[in-house]
């Protein structure tokens, strides 16, 4: 294996922690003791269920373990008094109503399967709307450090590992108590001696389960890591197939991904292997009991003090009470396996977004665009300022270019006027108003952004135009392709605007993603426009054929411009020149050409490696 795979896997604590290209810092295995809140929390998603079928599932369940609970005794009343005696006739009789216990316990299985499979359903689709609801609700800091796959198996996976629990789980849970405490009650009433020489040997066995809790519950929560891993890796290379064929890595990512897929197979071995550890120690107390039975109860049978039948009815309700003491172990680990799920997605939900509401936020009344900013700091990460007390008093309709090197801090400011993230001191006003005193929706809905690596989903061109300003018209969708340009190439697709294009729009170039971005930002119609390196990934030819509906699109709008190219940023009213997060030179072109500083410097490179 190379340095790099070497390096990438890691030891056991590195494997938790860093994967050569992801750092992992959520996916640690949880410590803490087995949290009866997080039980308590998960099950609160039943509560809008429980009046509406909670009633019958549990007439059901309990017609269902009574019945079951019959055969018994049914069957020890049959042997004492039908064949020991030869009553034929009784025998019908006893028959015919163990016949009828069995329809009765068929119907009412039936039905509790059919409403427990509905709650469970309901259960985890408001589970999983919850989550995905609240990760659009949380601010780019909380993605910038994570991986995809690794969000998308809390919506996905998790989500799913729950689904059993709350189909099966819970209701089989209560069956199996009431059971037990049903067949307990009946032991002891018809022979204490007995049934209790029996019953002795249960705490033995929840004695010894309770050492395996701890290690079950780590061994699982292990494997819910390990799948993210894969999972995240998965992700990655799925959507960086193409660097990796161009520089001929497939062999480098297959021993990756084997290293990851060994790690996954080893701890999913070592969680089952724990876990079988339960079923045995079940199966041999369960066997001490048959002992004791039959040795304590054929001594009363040769006094006479129980009957054959009745050691019948003892055998077949320790078959029953072994049962459901088994089930519960394994719902234990269930659960546990539940749990290790449930504490990942709480760890999501109980994320608050870094840039949140305030209490007394308004929604934003419609702008015409004035914006400043007001001595803006602001750190990705702590020591590393991104911009350094910036401040800038834009008019309304004024286009404002940013540029500067690398890291300079342009994307940053756009950042903050967008509200992506906030300034750790200073403040952004936007008509004499503080933003963060606004509704994110109000804000955001009147300002309009156009990236460099713009997103197309998947669906029709008509739907991707269409994001910018749900419901449109057919008229003003196509009146905002043909002002950016698009209208044309769209026709010559397959179906025009009612072609499909796949996720991320891999059918189309990038000059045609950048121009549906661009109908899709105009037909937002925003009172102010950030391109921020939006025309980077076009060609000369369609950079020449946008410039005249770009003059279309900014003109009215305060617009922030980020780019290199000097066609771009020339004939912006304003330039601002950026140098590792502070302004050092603004002005209109021709001022700042003449004072040959930075700017200067900046266009003389360009031209020079032209």
């Amino acid at each position: 294996m190379s340095k790099q795979a070497k390096l990438r896997l890691g030891g056991d604590q590195a494997d938790l922690h860093q994967t050569g290209r992801f750092v992992y810092t959520d996916d640690e295995v949880i410590e803490q003791k087995f949290d009866w809140k997080q039980v308590r929390r998960l099950f609160s998603y039943m509560k809008p269920y429980a009046k509406q079928m909670l009633p019958i599932i549990l007439i059901m369940m309990f017609i269902g373990a009574i019945t079951k609970l019959t055969y018994p005794l049914i069957i020890s009343y049959t042997i004492d008094h039908s064949l020991a005696k030869n009553n034929s006739d009784l025998l019908f009789v006893m028959v015919g109503l163990l016949l009828v216990v069995y329809i009765v316990q068929w119907v009412a299985n039936m039905f509790r399967i059919k409403f427990t499979n509905m709650i469970g359903q309901n259960i985890i689709y408001d589970l999983r709307k919850h989550v995905f609801s609240h990760i659009q609700s949380l601010s780019f800091r909380f993605y910038d450090q994570r991986p995809a796959g690794s969000i998308l198996i809390r919506v996905t996976n998790y989500v799913n590992s729950l689904q059993d629990l709350f189909t099966n789980g819970v209701v089989n849970l209560m069956i199996d108590c009431v059971q037990l405490i049903g067949i307990i009650v009946i032991l002891l009433v018809i022979n204490f001696k007995l049934g209790l020489a029996i019953i002795v040997t249960v705490p033995l066995m929840f004695l010894i389960s309770t050492k395996l809790r701890r290690m079950i519950r780590r061994s699982w929560q292990l494997v819910q890591i390990k799948q993210a891993r894969l999972n995240s890796h998965l992700n990655e290379c799925i959507q960086g197939v193409r660097v990796t064929q161009a520089y001929s890595q497939e062999q480098e990512n297959m021993k990756f991904f084997e290293g990851i897929n060994k790690e996954n197979r080893r701890v999913w071995y070592k969680a089952t292997t724990v876990n079988q550890v339960m079923g045995p120690l079940v199966e041999i107390t369960g066997a001490l009991g048959y002992g004791i039975l039959f040795l304590y109860g054929a001594s009363l049978i040769e006094v006479k003090e129980i009957s054959v039948g009745t050691l019948v009815a003892f055998s077949t309700y320790i078959a029953f009470f072994w049962d459901p003491i088994n089930r519960l172990g394994q719902m234990y680990t269930q659960l546990l396996q539940a749990m290790a799920s449930a504490e990942r997605i709480f760890e999501f939900i109980d994320e608050k977004p870094t840039v949140a509401e305030s209490e007394q936020a308004k929604d934003l009344p419609p702008i015409v665009g004035r914006v400043k900013l007001e001595d803006l700091v602001f750190a990705y990460e702590k020591n590393r300022p991104a911009l350094k007390g910036i401040s800038l008093d834009v008019e309304a309709g004024q286009s404002i270019a940013l540029v500067g090197h690398t890291g300079s801090g342009k994307s940053t400011i756009i950042n903050m006027i967008c509200r992506f993230y906030d300034p750790t001191a200073g403040r952004v006003w936007i008509d004499g108003t503080d933003i963060s005193q606004v509704s994110i929706t109000s804000l955001r809905s009147q300002v309009g952004i156009v990236m460099q690596d713009t997103f197309i989903f998947a669906g029709s061109i008509r739907d991707n135009i269409d994001f910018g300003k749900p419901g449109s018209t057919d008229e003003e969708i196509i009146a905002a392709a043909k002002a950016v340009d698009a209208h044309d190439f769209i026709m010559k697709l397959p179906n025009g605007y009612d072609t499909e294009v796949e996720e991320r729009g891999s059918m189309l170039s990038m000059g045609q993603r950048q121009l549906l971005s661009f109908a899709r930002a105009l037909l937002a119609d925003p009172r102010i426009l950030i391109l921020d390196e939006a025309t980077a990934s076009i060609d000369t030819e369609t950079e020449v054929k946008i410039q005249t509906a770009l003059k279309t699109l900014l003109q009215g709008r305060t617009s922030f411009i980020v780019a290199h190219r000097l066609s771009t940023i020339r004939h912006a009213d304003r330039i601002v020149v950026l140098d590792h997060g502070e302004i050092v030179e603004q002005g209109s072109h021709v001022e700042l050409m003449h004072i040959k500083g930075t700017y200067h410097g900046l266009i003389e490179s360009q031209y020079k490696y032209l």
